[in-house]
């Protein structure tokens, strides 16, 4: 008996099924069962399943002698089903690669020993031109907890995309209730409410596992249609199960706003119904609404309680509300222009600073080391942040800031003397004569940067470099911690800045690390006492429609790791807020596997807490070097990332430490203890004395003292590593 049984539904998808079946056969967990049901498909559908099903002995086809539709055709393959739990995949969906492993970890971990009757899972929209997007109530699954629960207990689980692909059902349970797909339409409505409502023990995962294709030409459900009637038939039979079950009662009015909230938003598509069935829908639902609903009603369905009218009067007026917010915003628009013209004529101030980093995320990076050091050696220069107004709660005590393009922000950057940002300022702030921008960059460069991405158009997708080029003209410093960076920046930004032989004021930090210095913030992350700490920091790919690939099975990985370590994995930041850590990486955070510091804000604390750096192309081993600590560098995809990207040298023959290429040699590396030989030792340490040249834990008191204040006898940083590094490799 399999674990799960896999019903595929399969009409005129050809193009798209073999993505889907491959997605599911080429799973890691083999302990499944196909049932491919060909509806009566016109085209060359039966043709593929009979080919995949005499290679693969899991895959059974079923032929229908004629076309039922897609409720009927999952009926249809259920009596075939053994497995101890169903899951209903679209056709031209797709698994995630491990997803049924991570399904069946879920449920291993669950008590009980039938499991629990309903298991509900993450998705992710994949759209045709490239794009990715989680589901946006993705919360709801991190919230659930990792016990069983009701719906009574979680009543937020019913506001998830009422389908039945984004859960496995226990066979035994399906079957003791009799739960079947009825035609139509919306054939979904009538299966998912009560499988949820009726299960006594619903679990969550909180991980994406099957890609929601959105095909250019919409679903079914996008056509324009009196078949969109249907859904009135639909939850009809929703109402009539609560009814056959008294102890479902009290679900009535919160499954008469379910109804009301989708039958409205169908009315409200206009590629839906034909306009001369909007007034007889609208009707149909008001009718059933007033028959079902119970209870008071919600402000937003109060519409159902007049007529067509006033519904048709209702979006009139919100259509001209939203015209009205249109022309407030441009007024303000002009407000905020004038605003700054008006300040914009006032005399610079010598003691205003602005500050920024990672695009208005935070007090971070390098500028957060220049305001530190500037507090303390020119208390008279008021130091203001721009932060984003979501980031504001993060920030440290007693920081002076300004929200983006608010009044605030523009009187302050008209009258600044000082603009230090580790990214480029908006276009719109023009840099006034005596103005001082400091440009901090974002680390040493590997990959190709500004105007060296013109010979790689895949690398440029969607950045315009001649504008990057216009506001990098507006730099007056570019901080360097290397010569290597003085001589890329020199090249990718052809302006006419001033290359500063500072150092990078972030890395001061490790720079004066001292034993101990991470203590804090592995306890704070949960990792035991004498534990070696693995931190894995892999960078994004541009290759990559999103930027993420999974190059490294991070379960295998932290297991091969063995007893006495802890895996820590931080993403790229421009991944944090994607669907990257919905592929697995959080749920193996919250069982323990591993340690998911993304969104950690400070990265010099977790290199602080680390004892050995994983990574692949990121800039983070430059800084990393500084701890003169090992590095290891994954190049799987070493030759694809070049040619997309471009690299300013061969990490591969110039590294920083031992270089693998496979899963194998990296987990043997840690296993047999080469990641800290004398040749590690040896190749960091050439590596130090090339890029940590100019860091010597005085960076950011230099350019305060240097560019700030005006002093001229503070003298340049002596490359520390060099001659520990000759020696060295002298020696080996």
């Amino acid at each position: 008996m399999p674990r799960f049984s896999i019903i595929v539904p399969v009409f005129k998808v050809q193009g798209y099924l073999r993505e889907c079946l491959d997605s599911v056969l080429g799973q890691s967990y083999r302990d499944l069962e196909v049932i491919a049901v060909d509806d009566c498909s016109p085209d060359g559908c039966g043709a593929i399943l009979d080919a995949y099903a005499a290679r693969d002995p899991r895959v059974r086809v079923l032929h229908l002698p004629e076309n039922v539709g897609l409720g009927r055709a999952r009926n249809a393959g259920m009596p075939h089903a053994t497995g101890d739990y169903l899951f209903f995949l679209d056709s031209d969906d797709t698994l995630t690669p491990g997803a049924l492993r991570a399904l069946a970890d879920r449920l291993d971990e669950l008590p009980g020993p039938d499991g629990p009757d309903v298991l509900v899972f993450d998705y992710a929209r994949t759209y045709w031109w490239g794009g990715t997007r989680r589901n946006v109530l993705a919360r709801v699954l991190a919230e659930a907890g990792a016990g069983t629960f009701t719906a009574a207990e979680r009543p937020e689980i019913l506001d998830l995309l009422m389908v039945v692909w984004n859960k496995v059902y226990r066979r035994d349970f399906v079957e003791k209730h009799g739960f079947r797909f009825p035609p139509g339409y919306y054939e979904d409505t009538p299966w998912t409410f009560p499988t949820l409502l009726g299960a006594e023990r619903i679990a969550v995962l909180d991980r994406i596992c099957v890609a929601y294709r959105q095909r250019r030409t919409g679903s079914i459900l996008s056509t324009t249609s009196r078949k969109h009637f249907d859904i009135h038939d639909q939850y009809e039979r929703v109402f009539a199960y609560v009814d056959s079950r008294p102890e479902l009662s009290s679900w009535r009015p919160c499954l008469c706003h379910k109804m009301g909230e989708h039958c409205l938003d169908v009315l409200a598509k206009p590629d839906r119904l034909p306009e001369s069935d909007k007034e007889e829908f609208f009707r149909r639902t008001a009718e059933l609404f007033r028959k079902h609903k119970g209870g008071p009603t919600p402000p937003g369905l109060r519409v159902l309680e007049g007529g067509f009218t006033r519904y048709r009067a209702v979006r009139a007026a919100r259509s001209l509300d939203l015209r009205a917010r249109q022309v407030r915003a441009a007024a303000v628009v002009r407000l905020k222009r004038g605003w700054s013209n008006v300040h914009g004529h006032r005399p610079l101030d010598p003691h205003l600073a602005v500050y920024s980093a990672f695009s208005h995320r935070g007090v971070l990076g390098d500028p957060a080391a220049v305001h530190r050091a500037a507090r303390e050696l020119a208390p008279h220069i008021r130091g203001v942040w721009v932060v984003r107004a979501d980031q504001v709660p993060s920030l440290p005590p007693g920081v002076e800031y300004v929200v983006p393009d608010s009044l605030r922000y523009h009187q302050v950057t008209a009258r600044a003397t000082y603009f230090v940002n580790n990214v480029n300022w908006p276009g719109t702030l023009a840099k006034r004569p005596g103005s001082v921008h400091i440009h901090t960059h974002q680390g040493t460069p590997l990959k190709y940067m500004g105007a060296d991405l013109l010979h790689k158009p895949g690398a440029r997708h969607g950045l315009d470099v001649p504008q990057m080029l216009r506001r990098a003209d507006r730099w007056d410093y570019s901080l360097v911690a290397n010569r290597h960076s003085e001589l890329v920046w020199d090249r990718a930004y052809p302006c006419r800045f001033t290359s500063v032989r500072t150092g990078s004021p972030r890395n001061d930090v490790l720079v004066r690390a001292r034993p101990g210095d991470g203590a804090d913030v592995r306890a704070r992350l949960g990792i035991p006492a004498g534990h070696t700490v693995v931190l894995y920091a892999p960078t994004r790919r541009d290759y990559v429609r999103g930027g993420h690939v999974d190059r490294i099975d991070l379960a295998r990985f932290a297991e091969d790791l063995g007893e006495g370590h802890s895996l820590v994995v931080r993403l790229h930041p421009s991944l944090a807020d994607g669907p990257a850590r919905g592929m697995g990486l959080a749920e193996l955070h919250r069982r323990g596997v591993l340690v998911d510091a993304t969104t950690e804000p400070h990265v010099e604390e977790l290199m602080l807490a680390s004892d050995v750096l994983v990574t692949d192309y990121s800039a983070l081993m430059f800084d990393y070097a500084n701890l003169d600590r090992p590095i290891v560098i994954h190049a799987d995809d070493w030759g694809t990332y070049t040619a997309s990207r471009g690299a300013y040298f061969d990490l591969t023959a110039d590294a920083p430490g031992h270089v693998t290429r496979t899963h194998r040699e990296l987990a043997w590396l840690f296993a047999c203890g080469g990641w800290r030989d004398e040749e590690s030792a040896a190749l960091r340490a050439g590596f130090r004395a090339r890029f940590c040249e100019f860091d010597d834990g005085r960076a950011a008191e230099r350019v305060v003292r240097t560019l700030m204040l005006g002093e001229q006898d503070l003298p340049l940083p002596v490359p520390a590593p060099a001659q520990a590094a000759r020696d060295l490799l002298a020696s080996s």
